[in-house]
């Protein structure tokens, strides 16, 4: 099977360049000039050509919490967003904190046949925080990292154990930072607008204080610490401190963190309700500043699909999370239109970043050689995001029904053509 993709912008991490990619079977066979035939010809004039994107962070719920999201939807939801490679967490039911649910979930991915699936195994059995979960057998089954994300693990010592073991089996720490006292059970940021609303605040030192203590454990063990959904101008001042003092420590942030602020939950839209919870304007500039700094590592979506009737009640009883796989394209590309980050940036944050922290060779570069995995995008159209578009089981979005801009038209993977936008 050959695939040729003529007049194609190709932006890479380090540089842009015009010419067309021919594909013939999984791999990049040329870059260039190309006359010859292929089985099928794709005109990319007026598009962007960028390797498939890789999340870090995504929840399918499977198994067992399929009426939100299963394999299949949720790989249908990440190649229609242009996303070829995803980290599933470990909080399905039951955990993911033994070979065999690690396998199921891999194996289900294949079946399916759209994405690469590297599950995320659970740090502590049952995500309880007290014993340690199989890691080195979940690592030979497949598992690429290891987090009880979901829930922080609380007890340093467990944490400091179970780094140690990961390192030693050449592994990845993804924290979810919350100190889930301080948190008591809030709701939203903890100030002005939990004031204003009555809604109970989740205080920004509630994630200072557990990624404080995981860039100390991080130090401690030598351990590759990777802090998840990085939401304060607090935490990254220590993510800053601790790159600065040269400690194995990487952080993602979420497009609904440099998109939006604590003032959305005015409205007492659910939609709005995600852990870590929207910030202040204070913290989206500094995620924005560190950007340009180059501090942030990835973008990663946390993609958490409810059901409608988890979200349609009352606000405190409201799940957490937004569904997010299709809007990481224009949500990102709104911050190469405000200047913050250039697309070779666009690329960097959500395929070559991604790809090297997690040790994929073939991944994060269009290149010769490489996997043909790719994302075919138009940065220019404007379109409304509904539930024609949505792949998704799910629809809880505060970006449903709203005009965005840049969408994904044609995914590839493997030289495979698995989505293309109708």
């Amino acid at each position: 099977m050959s695939l040729l993709l003529k007049n194609c912008e190709i932006i890479n991490f380090d540089k842009t360049i015009k010419a067309d990619i021919l594909i013939i079977d999984d791999k990049i066979k040329a870059i260039g000039s190309i006359s010859e035939k292929a089985d099928r010809t794709i005109d990319c004039a007026g598009k962007i050509v960028v390797p498939g994107l890789i999340d870090m962070h995504v929840h399918f719920r499977d198994p067992g919490l399929e009426y939100k999201e299963d394999i299949e939807s949720g790989s249908k939801a990440a190649v229609a967003g242009g996303v070829t490679t995803c980290l599933p967490m470990a909080n399905t039911k039951p955990v993911n904190d033994n070979a065999y649910i690690t396998t199921y979930m891999i194996d289900k991915a294949k079946k399916v046949g759209l994405i690469d699936l590297y599950p995320v195994g659970a740090i502590t059995k049952g995500l309880e925080g007290l014993e340690l979960a199989e890691i080195g057998e979940m690592k030979a089954a497949g598992a690429i990292a290891f987090s009880d994300d979901g829930k922080p693990v609380m007890n340093s010592e467990v944490m400091r154990r179970a780094a140690e073991y990961i390192n030693g089996v050449g592994g990845i720490v993804l924290s979810h930072s919350e100190d889930i006292n301080l948190a008591a059970k809030g709701a939203i940021n903890d100030g002005k607008i939990a004031t204003i609303t009555g809604l109970k605040g989740i205080p920004a030192e509630a994630e200072e204080i557990i990624i404080a203590r995981d860039i100390l454990i991080s130090k401690l063990t030598g351990t590759h610490f990777h802090f998840c959904h990085v939401s304060t101008k607090g935490s990254l001042d220590l993510i800053r401190f601790a790159k600065d003092k040269g400690y194995r420590v990487t952080c993602e942030v979420a497009p609904h963190h440099f998109s939006l602020t604590e003032d959305e939950l005015l409205s007492y839209d659910t939609n709005y309700k995600m852990n870590p919870p929207l910030r202040t304007k204070e913290d989206v500039y500094a995620i924005k500043q560190a950007f340009k700094e180059g501090l942030i590592d990835c973008i990663a979506t946390d993609h958490a699909p409810h059901h409608r009737d988890e979200k349609f009640v009352e606000f405190d009883l409201a799940a957490f999370g937004i569904i997010g796989l299709q809007t990481l394209i224009p949500l990102t590309l709104k911050l190469v239109e405000e200047e913050v980050i250039t697309l070779n940036d666009f690329v960097k944050y959500t395929s070559y970043n991604p790809a090297k922290i997690l040790g994929l060779a073939d991944k994060g570069m269009v290149a010769e050689d490489k996997i043909a995995d790719l994302a075919i995008i138009d940065k220019d159209k404007e379109y409304i995001f509904d539930e024609n578009l949505n792949r998704s089981k799910s629809s809880n979005s505060p970006f449903m029904g709203k005009k965005l801009k840049g969408i994904n038209c044609i995914t590839i993977k493997s030289g495979k053509i698995v989505y293309e936008l109708q």
